[in-house]
């Protein structure tokens, strides 16, 4: 299953409704991303450029990109931001196919 990093930021609604209501936030994005058929792997509130930052592993790229239309729709987030990430392990085998094929390159001159 492919990894990927997902960031965000909570709209000043959510942050309003979170003092008036609170809940967990991780279980409520749990359930949003098991229903695009994902699994979330980890989630944290975080301080900086943004308010949370998950992983996420799933098979299909576009089931999670329906989950985040949805979330995004919601009003609740912004800046959405999703990055594939890559065990060691992965980007060792990455190099050495890239090692295998680098010979048919032939960069600009």
């Amino acid at each position: 299953m492919a990894q990927y990093i997902i960031t965000g930021c909570y709209t000043p609604a959510a942050m309003s409704g979170m003092i008036a209501h609170p809940s967990d936030r991780e279980k409520a994005t749990g359930a949003l991303v098991a229903a695009a058929g994902g699994k979330l792997e980890s989630f944290f509130l975080t301080t900086g450029e943004t308010d949370f930052i998950m992983r996420v592993t799933s098979d299909d790229i576009l089931k999670m990109l329906s989950a985040l239309i949805a979330a995004g729709a919601s009003g609740a987030v912004s800046g959405l931001k999703t990055v594939q990430c890559f065990t060691s392990a992965e980007f060792l085998q990455a190099q050495k196919a890239a090692g295998a094929i680098a010979a048919k390159y032939s960069a600009p001159s």
